[in-house]
């Protein structure tokens, strides 16, 4: 069983950084792509970006194209996602999901073997 651990949420003003990670300590990531997700209060989950498991290719929702970079350390069995010029928009709960030798991005949240317990951003001045 996977056990992932989402961390760096918190409160940044609009215009910020800040950058999420999601590791595993008891098996690795190397084999897995991973997912970030987001929940507004009030909302579905919708998907933000993702990154490959074979080739480290990547996808961006476009509401966060261009100021946002996912990627990932397979020795440190770890994922990121940095995000510039925060917009309040981007609050909620950010949640990792791993997908075993996931190769094309899916916003089916079903495809996900495991999901980590999520990070809170806040947005706010």
């Amino acid at each position: 069983q996977l056990k992932l651990v989402e961390s760096g949420g918190g409160l940044v003003r609009p215009g910020g950084s800040l950058t999420l990670s999601c590791t595993t300590t008891q098996y690795t990531l190397e084999y897995y792509a991973v997912g970030w997700f987001r929940q507004a209060p009030g909302k579905g989950r919708e998907g933000v970006s993702w990154i490959s498991s074979t080739d480290d290719s990547t996808w961006y929702a476009d509401s966060v194209k261009g100021r946002s970079t996912v990627s990932r350390d397979n020795a440190k069995n770890a994922a990121y996602l940095k995000i510039d010029a925060l917009k309040p928009e981007d609050a909620g709960t950010y949640y990792c999901g791993a997908d075993l030798w996931g190769s094309s991005w899916s916003p089916d949240e079903s495809e996900y073997d495991y999901w980590g317990q999520g990070t809170q951003v806040s947005v706010s001045a």
